[in-house]
């Protein structure tokens, strides 16, 4: 298996079939993430993991576009004053992964982000989402090159669901031809 496509939710990206790829649906959340793909790597071996999904984006310029992702940082491992924010305590392993492609910083933490985060700007932040953080740290645990790819759907803010749910089938499309240009 070349390439396996992990997303959280179909609505975000429906089912297709595409020769050597596997599309999975991980669920919501890091531990689903996590969980599905360890999975996918054991089971299918791909040469890499590509993740698709849908962003809150931090500024205007990223709303409804693709956006390529560089490095992804946990934003919701609160442990201090045992370690800062975002890095495991006690922990030796990375707390910023990159993909090695040029692109855009993303947070990932298990909640729906509705507010500012002066942490988020802070650390250089350009989006948020509930999946790739996990991804990105089983796919090191593995030697898996791993792609994220982005839709920004809303801005955090009060109105995110409402937004996120409104741009569901521009990402759809977005997201689609996305992954047929990177196939």
């Amino acid at each position: 298996m070349d390439l396996v496509i992990i997303v959280a939710l179909q609505d975000e990206l429906p089912n297709f079939k595409v020769d050597n790829c596997k599309l999975v649906y991980s669920g919501v959340g890091k531990v689903n993430a996590a969980r599905t793909t360890t999975e996918a790597i054991l089971k299918f071996q791909p040469r890499e993991v590509v993740n698709l999904g849908t962003v809150g984006v931090l500024s205007e310029d990223k709303l409804g576009v693709i956006l390529p992702v560089n490095e992804v940082i946990e934003r919701d491992m609160i442990a201090e004053p045992l370690s800062p924010r975002g890095k495991v305590p006690f922990e030796t392993s990375e707390n910023v992964f990159s993909s090695r492609r040029s692109g855009f910083r993303c947070a990932t933490g298990d909640s729906f982000v509705t507010q500012p985060d002066p942490w988020l700007t802070s650390n250089k932040v350009d989006m948020v989402d509930m999946e790739l953080f996990a991804v990105a740290k089983v796919c090191s645990n593995y030697n898996v090159p791993w792609l994220s790819l982005k839709f920004g759907t809303d801005l955090a803010n009060a109105e995110a669901a409402k937004h996120w749910s409104g741009s569901l089938k521009e990402a759809q499309n977005a997201l689609f031809s996305a992954l047929l240009e990177l196939i």
